[in-house]
């Protein structure tokens, strides 16, 4: 039997019960005054008056109780009401809770309230952390900048001072305009309208040109760079995928210290293709792993400021590999090195 036929019988059952209930007491009360006073009444008579005294008891019970239950449901809708006032003004920290029982649809409609209140709460919170943490990033390399322009105003800086305070304002420069990109690429992806253009294409090949791209930075360092690249064919956004690439391999050869090495792995596995970025770097802890793919989450908070990102790369990395029903996870132990696993379905 369904839920609305339940209540509907339920209903049918609570009525019959109040009103039968309501005529025996009809009966018990005017037993005594029908036998005392009135003697000449008949049975039928008798019966008659006690059954439009039970309907009429029955009548105002139904009543009473249906004031209580519209007095009820205009306290639960003035609750409501206020909640949502708060919640328009921007206060996400409201709770309902009425303290008496409701129809399971007036009880459904506070849980969604309620549930909507957690989550705007959950993202104002995220908006103002985000807001935060932009203007440090923003704020870091500014503060830089206008430091070293004031100090060039100084005549008696020499030739040597004068190049260096350039080159940090042209790397600070770099920076704000990389923190700009990253934004707007990251704005982008997660537009709702965003969308892959998927192609079919040699995911060896496009990881090998990457790697050969980067030999520059890995030579520089005298890393050894290994590459096992099995031939595989993939259909994705080719150069959605090569921003995944690139962000991995120059982690590696960022944070692996000179004479170290990188390896990188591309095989079959099933229907999909895996791909293992690791190097014996410098690593992360547990903390860090865990929330490596925030924005603005930086593990290597001790590295020099020539070397410093934004913090938005890792983030862009699962963010494509989200769109492309992949999965990407981390292993690293401190001081031993970082292992990036991404699996992607090939087509």
């Amino acid at each position: 039997m369904g839920k609305g036929k339940m209540k509907f019988v339920s209903g049918v059952v609570l009525l019959l019960v109040v009103y039968v209930g309501c005529i025996a007491g009809a009966f018990f009360l005017t037993a005594h005054v029908f036998t005392v006073t009135i003697e000449s009444l008949s049975p039928v008579l008798i019966q008659i008056i006690n059954s439009l005294l039970g309907l009429l008891g029955a009548i105002l019970f139904f009543s009473l109780f249906q004031m209580k239950h519209m007095a009820q449901i205009k306290q639960a809708l003035a609750a409501i009401t206020a909640a949502l006032e708060k919640i328009s003004r921007g206060d996400f920290t409201t709770h309902l809770h009425l303290g008496f029982r409701v129809s399971e649809e007036v009880e459904a409609l506070i849980n969604n309230i309620n549930k909507m209140a957690l989550e705007l709460n959950q993202m104002e919170k995220m908006r103002q952390e985000f807001i935060s943490n932009v203007s440090h990033e923003i704020q870091s390399p500014l503060t830089s900048i206008r430091g070293f322009a004031q100090a060039l105003h100084n005549d008696q800086l020499s030739s040597g001072d004068r190049l260096r305070f350039i080159s940090i304002i042209e790397t600070e420069s770099i920076r704000l305009s990389q923190l700009s990109d990253s934004m707007l690429k990251l704005a982008s992806l997660e537009a709702e309208n965003s969308k892959i253009t998927p192609v079919a294409y040699r995911l060896d090949k496009q990881i090998k040109n990457i790697i050969l791209a980067c030999e520059p930075q890995w030579t520089q360092k005298k890393i050894e760079m290994e590459g096992f690249l099995d031939q595989l064919e993939i259909t994705a956004d080719e150069s959605l995928m090569s921003q995944v690439w690139i962000n991995l391999i120059h982690n590696s050869i960022k944070f692996t210290p000179e004479s170290g090495s990188i390896r990188v792995e591309l095989h079959r596995q099933g229907e999909n293709a895996v791909c293992r970025v690791s190097d014996t770097g410098i690593g992360m802890t547990e903390e860090d792993r865990l929330h490596i793919f925030e924005r603005f989450y930086k593990a290597d908070k001790a590295r020099n400021r020539s070397q410093q990102g934004n913090g938005l790369g890792l983030s862009i990395v699962k963010k494509i590999i989200d769109m492309h029903q992949g999965n990407i996870h981390v292993e690293s132990i401190v001081g031993a090195g970082t292992t990036f696993t991404v699996i992607l379905p090939l087509c």
